[in-house]
């Protein structure tokens, strides 16, 4: 029976960590970004995500977003993330409609791989960041 189950694979929709500079506290903050680069919108947007540490066993509170309509090649940020969290994996579950197909994707950003030397640019978002697809 679970042999008869459409799985559709997740194109076109990543998750980006930014650093960008905070005009109201003056800060260098990082961010969570969605980013949908599909032709389509998506709708019913659910993003769960969690830190943690296997070796440690530190975890962070789950932490939940719901994004209602996202726009063909369109983004919307997610959360904040301290930087004591980037030495965790952050774990981004991302659930969402487009028409009525359900998609059902995984991003993971693995413990200190999130810092200045690995940032690239995003074009979608104009800024630079940690991108995972």
């Amino acid at each position: 029976m679970k042999k008869d189950i459409f799985i559709p694979k997740v194109e076109n929709v990543y998750m980006a960590i930014v650093k960008e500079f905070n005009e109201t506290y003056q800060t260098e903050d990082w961010n969570v970004y969605l980013i949908n680069d599909r032709d389509t919108k998506i709708d019913m947007v659910i993003c769960v995500s969690q830190g943690t540490d296997p070796d440690s066993g530190k975890i962070t509170t789950m932490m939940r977003k719901t994004v209602q309509k996202m726009e063909a090649h369109s983004f919307a940020k997610v959360e904040y993330l301290q930087e004591d969290v980037l030495a965790l994996d952050n774990i981004f579950n991302v659930t969402f409609f487009d028409g009525n197909t359900m998609y059902d994707k995984q991003f993971v950003f693995e413990k200190n791989t999130v810092k200045e030397g690995t940032l690239r640019y995003i074009k979608l978002l104009d800024k630079k960041g940690v991108i995972r697809k």
